[in-house]
């Protein structure tokens, strides 16, 4: 499934570093995030867009993961030739990444995702 049924996110920049905030919708789900959304699979993602490094801050009592990852604005604001030079569609990219989920939970009326597939059956 796509990380984007169980989280949102909310992105910043400084200068030539991009900053995504990847936070659950449910704290139930946070274990699962932070063992499956680690920085080697973010930089992996982003590979062709992030040069530099890609740090992971834990926020547990907010169920939210922070990404910082530097060389990843084509320069910054200033210099940067991107359509999108603050790197707001960041989050939104991090969003389509696939990941694996517990379907017995997702079954048992716990989360967005039973929410959704109730009406579906």
């Amino acid at each position: 499934m796509k990380l984007r049924e169980v989280a949102h996110s909310r992105t910043g920049d400084k200068g030539d570093i991009s900053n995504i905030s990847l936070i659950v919708y449910d704290m139930e789900d946070y274990e699962m995030i932070k063992q499956q959304v680690t920085t080697e699979k973010v930089r992996d993602w982003f590979t062709e867009i992030v040069f530099g490094e890609v740090q992971r801050f834990e926020i547990p009592s907010l169920g939210a993961l922070n990404f910082v990852m530097k060389r990843a604005l084509g320069g910054g604001v200033t210099r940067s030739l991107s359509l999108d030079m603050h790197g707001k569609s960041l989050g939104f990219a991090l969003l389509e990444m696939e990941i694996e989920f517990d379907k017995e939970r997702a079954g048992n009326g716990n989360g967005r995702i039973a929410e959704k597939t109730k009406g579906n059956s």
